[in-house]
């Protein structure tokens, strides 16, 4: 689960992740994390989602970061926008408007290229990291958040010896052990996607997460 991985993925155009709409739970659960608008939203491998330009369309800015140059030229030319791009660090910053994407890893990233970040979105990000690399990331996240904004978080949870991730399970219990104390976590909502057809196992939920600064900050 490298980065050869995901730069294949994209070369190839296996992306059944990318979804053709706005994923259902961002205008559902958005406003639960009362975020003011004209704020920056931070969007951790966001890929070329149109769940950014929702947000857009709410009021704020967004800040992706995504290891695909496939995937973020991709997402201006389907919008028809002509980003600037210039150099930033260890990354490539495309940026259109209120739209920026860094296209790098992730890990590279330092709390200099997200000091002004006010609440992050995370629907893709960690449930596409194995164990190994999950508390890495979070841990990763702490370092360069300090001011911990608040998250929406969408996981999924499933017996995770019935199929082979990603997406990986995540269930509430590991949410929990990977963010707390740093964040709060509120579990909002589990969806059964079953009776969506999503899949034929015998439990499939997807799992919404309000994550608030928590007793450590």
């Amino acid at each position: 689960m490298n980065q050869a991985y995901w730069r294949q993925r994209w070369q190839e155009h296996r992306i059944g992740f990318h979804r053709p709409d706005v994923h259902p739970r961002l205008p559902a659960f958005w406003d639960r994390l009362q975020v003011a608008q004209g704020g920056t939203v931070f969007v951790p491998l966001c890929g070329k989602s149109l769940d950014l330009l929702w947000l857009v369309e709410q009021g704020y800015r967004v800040r992706g970061v995504e290891l695909s140059p496939i995937a973020v030229q991709e997402f201006f030319q389907e919008h028809h926008l002509h980003p600037q791009v210039d150099s930033v660090g260890a990354f490539q910053r495309w940026q259109a408007g209120p739209v920026e994407i860094f296209c790098g890893d992730f890990f590279d990233l330092t709390g200099a290229e997200l000091k002004d970040i006010t609440a992050v979105y995370d629907r893709a990000a960690l449930i596409a990291l194995p164990p190994e690399l999950r508390r890495a990331y979070t841990e990763k996240l702490r370092d360069i958040l300090p001011h911990r904004p608040p998250i929406l978080l969408i996981t999924l949870d499933y017996p995770q010896e019935t199929r082979q991730g990603p997406p990986f399970a995540v269930p509430e219990a590991e949410v929990c052990a990977l963010y707390q104390p740093s964040w709060a976590v509120q579990h909002l909502s589990s969806i059964d996607l079953r009776e969506e057809g999503s899949t034929d196992t015998n439990r499939f939920e997807e799992l919404v997460f309000a994550l608030r600064r928590g007793v450590d900050s």
